[in-house]
């Protein structure tokens, strides 16, 4: 017997891009991750936001951006459709009055994705997903490696009292015991802060911290090289904070900074993953009312699909 034909994008050749289905790249759903190798799935949350809101909208948005999307990666010869079962399987039913109840409901929701052997691409939402993802994660394979892409490193003890919160999520998650703190790299960080020793608390817990400073004016090609060493052959996950990106190229966004990476090394960074062991990743805290060009979940859109290029198995041509 014959195995299942991979799902393909719907080609803009059979149907135009305005049309067709509003799922990621175009790609057929299904109600679970049964039989599939990845999927894309939205979490629609942004009640753990700390300044601009609007990340709910993001799912739907990014799905609309990816539309231009088709199957072979030219630039890095990837050819996900042609070595991976990859469906849109849409989104976590989230609690949206209750912010504690939703981080209960998103790590069920993965803890069923993940019984399927099937690696989770995510499109938030505010980066408090990160959360429940990466401890349903860590149940599933150990404790992650991560490439944090960021203009923040989100290790905050607690916003204003709440232990939980978008600016949280990676101490609880050291807390947790789910990250490999020696293969925790954080990349991008940069702006202001209540004092001068803002990423110590990383340091100090192993992290490696590279803030946008030492990233301005070069490749990143050379770093994703030693951190593709420093991972061996380890789970690791991708967390990319569309914050991490200059606002000249994402303003749609609620805490944003200027200073910040350029879209040529955002694909230098998830580029540099192949090679890696990926388990997931997630693109979060793209906010559509703040960009009405669609430009900046454009970007998300594709960022997340060179994650998906990077998968293990994804054939290269």
């Amino acid at each position: 017997m014959s195995k299942k034909p991979f799902n393909q994008p719907l080609s803009g050749n059979a149907m135009p891009r305005f049309g067709g289905p509003a799922t990621m790249m175009r790609l057929p759903t299904q109600e679970t991750a049964e039989g599939l190798d990845a999927c894309f799935v939205g979490i629609p949350l942004d009640i753990g936001t700390s300044n601009r809101p609007g990340a709910r909208l993001a799912p739907r948005q990014i799905r609309d951006e990816s539309r231009m999307l088709r199957p072979f990666n030219v630039s890095t010869g990837a050819a996900p459709s042609e070595s991976l079962q990859v469906a849109d399987i849409g989104d976590v039913a989230i609690n949206t009055f209750d912010l504690k109840k939703s981080i209960d409901i998103i790590e069920q929701a993965y803890d069923e994705i993940l019984q399927h052997d099937c690696a989770p691409l995510t499109l938030g939402g505010d980066h408090t997903i990160t959360l429940p993802v990466i401890r349903a994660i860590a149940r599933k394979h150990g404790p992650v490696g991560l490439i944090h892409v960021d203009a923040h490193a989100d290790i905050n003890d607690d916003m204003f009292g709440e232990k939980i919160a978008h600016g949280t999520p990676f101490r609880r998650l050291y807390e947790d015991g789910a990250l490999d703190a020696n293969r925790v790299f954080q990349i991008g960080l940069r702006g202001t802060g209540y004092s001068s020793d803002e990423y110590d608390w990383s340091r100090d817990k192993g992290f490696t911290v590279v803030t946008a400073e030492q990233c301005w004016h070069k490749s990143l090609a050379t770093l994703m090289a030693d951190i593709r060493a420093k991972m061996g052959d380890g789970p690791v996950y991708i967390s990319f904070d569309i914050d991490g990106l200059d606002p000249a190229y994402a303003p749609g966004t609620g805490t944003a900074e200027i200073g910040g990476l350029t879209v040529p090394q955002a694909l230098e960074i998830v580029r540099g993953c192949k090679g890696m062991n990926i388990v997931g990743g997630d693109l979060v805290e793209v906010s559509p009312p703040y960009d009405s060009t669609g430009n900046t979940a454009l970007l998300a859109a594709n960022i997340l699909y060179e994650m998906l290029c990077v998968l293990p198995g994804t054939l290269y041509k």
